[in-house]
Parts: C-alpha cells; structure tokens; sequence
C-alpha cells in the first residue's frame, strides 16, 4: 500500500538522511522537476535549489533536524533543465527509536503556476485600487443587518481626501462618517436608505458632511441587493459636489436678487411668498401684506437723472430694509413698485410697523450736488387670510396704494375693515 501511494504521488516525495541524502524518490518525481529518479539516489537534495549552500532547503534540512518538528514553506529550485520553478515544501521529521537514525520526509509540490496568477491578480488588484484612489469620489459598500445596523465592508482610499477619515476607521466603526452628517440631513439619509431597502430601488441623496475643511456637500448612489438572510447590501459612490452646489447658489442669487437693490425680485417674491402663505394656512393664520410706491419717483429721475434714481431706490431699500425682521419678504416688483409681506405678525401689529417704516422713509435726506433730496413712500395694506390667494391680496392691496396716492401720498391705507385702527388713523 505504502509503495503504491509513492508510486501515484503528485509531485516530488523523498526520503533523505539527516543530511539530507537522498535514499529514495517516488517513481513519478521527473515528471516535476525533470531529474531522473535514478539519478537523485545519493546526493544531497540541497543541489536542487538555487543556491546549495545557503538556500531555503538548507535551512529546512537543519530546522526538522534540530527540532524535530516538521517544516513547511516556499522553495525556488531549478529542473534538470535550468527552469526556475517554486515550489511548496514539506519536510516531515519521520519517528524512529533511538536504535534506527532519523529520516525526513520531504515532499515537494509545483506552484509556479498558482503563484504566477495569484502575482498577476495581485497587479491587477493594486492596479484597481490605484484607479479607485484616483477616481473623482469614493467607492463604497454599505451592509444593513436584520437588525437594520449599519456597517461598511469598503472603502476606497479616496475617502480621506473626501473627508478626512480613514477607511480603516469607518469600516471599523460606521458612526465616524455617519456622525459627521449635518444634524437636519440625517432624517433624510435615514429615510432614503429604508426606502432603498425596502423597494430594492437605487439610492440617491444630496447632503452635507463636516470635515476638517469646513462642511462639504456630497452626492450619494448606490444600487442595493438583498441576500437570503436578509441582509441588503449597496455598491455605490460618494462624490463632493461642493462647487455644483455653491454655483447653483450663486445661480439662484442670480435668478431671484434684484440687481440694483439686492432684494429679491419679482419672481422670488411669488415663490417665497407661496410658501410663506402655505405655512400660514396650515396654522390657520393671516398673513398681513402691503404695496410699496416711491412718490414722484418719475419726477426725480427727470430732474436729477438716472443715476440719482438708481441711488435713491438703493437708499429706500436699505432703509426698509433695517426696519424689518430679516425673515420678512420684501421685493422690488419692479421701477419704483416694491411689496412686504410681515411674517408672523398679527394684522393688527402690521399697522405700527408699516408706519414706523413710512416715517423712516420721510426722514432720509440726500444730498445731491447742492440739493437735500427727500422722499416719501406711500403704502397699501391688505390681509391675506389662512384659504386666501396670494394674487387676490396683492390686488387688494395695490388698490390700497392707490387710495393711499390718489389721498395725497405719503401714507398708508388700508381696507375699511382692518382690525384694531380706528378711522382717523386709517387715513
């Protein structure tokens, strides 16, 4: 039985002395190393490696002899052809008793094909991983449990150029990242996850991290598989959409500011003001409104010119400006047109404060070449109630402002039935 299990042995089997003499090989032994069988009886199986004096199997040879212990690692050796050739070593100290000398086992496997393609991924996989360190944004796994706990599995090297973590530390514990998302984000990256994972459907989201360079808005997606046990998995990518974000402000500044004033203009007005409306409805509160018209304003720019018309629409907005909540919605509708919408204010306050700012207004001087150039500003004052309609409140309160001019200007009007003025103030 021995000597047949010799005989198919897949690779090279030998027996030596303790110096490694050896005293028999498996029939099959040219086959892997290309030495005859007969031709290995005698010598010392060092000269099968690349270097006979000092290579591995000498250091192999003296190991098992010394401590009696088996050993095992990688040898390079050369065929009877001059081929370098790895092999994978076993040399196995045989029991003996004190009469009979200690032999060695030694069995020696052919791997330079396996090592070849585990050195060819190895280049790849670090090829890869360069690749993913340079791409612009961070790939990652992302792993929820039964238990719905949140784990990454990988991180790309980028993750630290992103936002100053290590991969090793968020894979280690996920809550190093998942901590540094804004407070009024995390609701959201919460709920989009569970909707991804209940829906199987790709997951996206735009939200914001802080890192050591200030926060930084980042843009997430990953497509997510569930596995049999239930956990669900998502590959994805992170990327830093920082600059997309602040040209998009820049944008929006752009579309919604009033560039002469830098109030918002038309359009902000009505987006603003709907939500503002909206808000209010919802608590079953009215919203007071009024319009705003320079007097004369037309007179002023045929006398003083454009210029000067331009620094007095500047002017009054400032100064509007500073007598209102900043919260407040105030917008130039355009020329010398502008409306306010007082958030949060009872109609009844709205009166004091519409007023307050008229007198504001009457007080500026201007001092133009050797003029004082005064102003007035002349208001209409309308309600919008909690089911009312934004366009029909302006209308309302344009026709106020019409009163208020066509009364002698500089004042402010409001509808009849305006709570909490009696009738000499109302005019």
């Amino acid at each position: 039985m021995a000597e047949a299990l010799l005989d198919d042995f897949p690779g090279v089997a030998l027996l030596t002395d303790i110096y490694g003499v050896i005293l028999r090989v498996n029939p099959g032994c040219e086959l892997y190393i290309g030495h005859p069988a007969e031709a290995l009886i005698g010598r010392r199986i060092t000269f099968l490696d690349v270097d006979p004096l000092h290579g591995d199997i000498s250091h192999a040879l003296a190991h098992c002899v010394a401590r009696r212990r088996p050993w095992q690692g990688m040898l390079l050796c050369r065929r009877f052809d001059g081929r370098l050739i790895h092999q994978d070593g076993v040399f196995q100290p045989l029991a003996a008793d004190a009469s009979e000398p200690l032999r060695l086992l030694v069995t020696l496997h052919d791997v330079t094909e396996l090592r070849q393609r585990a050195l060819h991924d190895h280049t790849l996989l670090e090829r890869l991983q360069g690749t993913l360190s340079r791409l612009p944004g961070v790939v990652f796994q992302l792993r929820q449990d039964a238990r719905g706990r949140l784990d990454f599995l990988y991180f790309s090297d980028g993750l630290r150029a992103l936002a100053g973590l290590s991969a090793g530390s968020v894979m280690h514990r996920a809550d190093a990242l998942l901590e540094r998302v804004y407070s009024e984000d995390r609701k959201a990256l919460a709920a989009s996850l569970a909707q991804s994972a209940v829906s199987l459907e790709p997951w996206e989201l735009e939200f914001r991290l802080d890192t050591p360079e200030g926060f930084r808005w980042l843009e997430g997606r990953a497509s997510p598989t569930r596995r049999g046990d239930g956990i669900t998995l998502w590959d994805g990518l992170l990327l830093c959409i920082t600059s997309r974000k602040q040209e998009e402000q820049r944008t929006q500044h752009l579309v919604s500011t009033d560039m002469l004033t830098g109030l918002f203009n038309r359009r902000a007005f009505f987006d603003f003001g709907e939500a503002v409306r909206a808000r209010a409805a919802r608590q079953g509160r009215s919203v007071p409104l009024a319009m705003l018209d320079l007097d004369h304003f037309k007179r002023i720019n045929d006398t003083h010119g454009h210029a000067v018309g331009d620094l007095v629409l500047q002017t009054f907005a400032m100064t509007c400006r500073d007598c209102l909540r900043p919260y407040d919605i105030f917008a130039r509708l355009g020329g010398e047109e502008f409306v306010v919408m007082l958030v949060d204010t009872l109609p009844e306050d709205a009166w004091s404060v519409l007023d307050r700012l008229r007198a504001e207004v009457e007080a500026i001087e201007l001092e133009v070449a050797d003029t004082t150039l005064r102003i007035t500003v002349s208001l209409g004052l309308a309600v919008l109630p909690p089911e009312g309609s934004l366009d029909l409140a302006l209308s309302q309160a344009d026709q106020a402002l019409y009163r208020a001019k066509h009364e002698g200007r500089n004042r402010l009007v409001g509808p009849l039935d305006f709570p909490g003025i009696d009738e000499g103030e109302r005019q």
